[in-house]
């Protein structure tokens, strides 16, 4: 199943439109907030999928029946870029358990590239909800090693992939390869991916204007 947020104007899009401009994506600063804030949203928007219980509540003048989340759920991220993204899922998510895998592009002297994982640090994620965010969903590539990488550590309940801006064929790669117990969450999808594996018009690369440029 798709989400993509965009579809209905909120100020989800205000966020993204800043995200995009490169007149305010100087301010690195504005821009990991912007990503913080869109976390925050999907955050919100995930919980209503979320399973609830119904909870007594003590408070000073009696008991209150309230609906509380029945489980927290796993917060995985593909560093870097993910990381002001996963702070806006914490932000709501307050007591979730983490997880932290390194995926990135190899680029190889005929401009070709292939992804890398070499790290993962993760929770058991056996029968919990998983959610997994990127700002990027370009190829797809790197959500599915992601996520394959986790698996080391159970089989989730149920995934929430996550990602700001999309291509189209980012989106169909993640449709035909994650399993049927998969929710896509997306902020817009771009029909463009160059040869180089750009989302065009996008938004450059995330984790440089967020925590500026690294060497190759």
């Amino acid at each position: 199943m798709n989400k993509i947020l965009s579809k209905e104007n909120s100020i989800i899009s205000e966020y993204i439109a800043e995200l995009r401009d490169v007149a305010i994506q100087s301010d690195s600063m504005r821009f990991r907030r912007n990503l913080e804030r869109l976390g925050e949203i999907f955050a919100y928007e995930i919980s209503k999928e979320l399973d609830f219980v119904e909870k007594e509540i003590t408070t000073p003048l009696g008991i209150a029946n309230m609906q509380v989340l029945k489980d927290q759920p796993v917060i995985a991220t593909i560093l870097r870029a993910g990381l002001p993204v996963h702070q806006g899922f914490l932000n709501y998510f307050d007591r979730a358990e983490n997880a932290f895998v390194s995926a990135y592009r190899k680029h190889h002297k005929d401009n070709s590239f292939e992804i890398k994982v070499e790290y993962m640090s993760a929770p058991l994620i056996d029968d919990k909800v998983l959610i997994i965010c990127d700002p990027m969903l370009a190829t797809g590539q790197s959500m599915f090693l992601a996520y394959k990488a986790l698996l080391q550590r159970g089989r989730p309940r149920h995934v929430h992939v996550v990602g700001l801006i999309a291509s189209q064929e980012g989106l169909n790669y993640v449709n035909s390869h994650f399993p049927e117990n998969t929710t896509v969450w997306l902020g817009a999808v771009d029909d463009e991916l160059t040869a180089k594996s750009y989302i065009v018009p996008g938004l450059g690369d995330a984790g440089d204007l967020a925590y500026g440029k690294k060497s190759e």
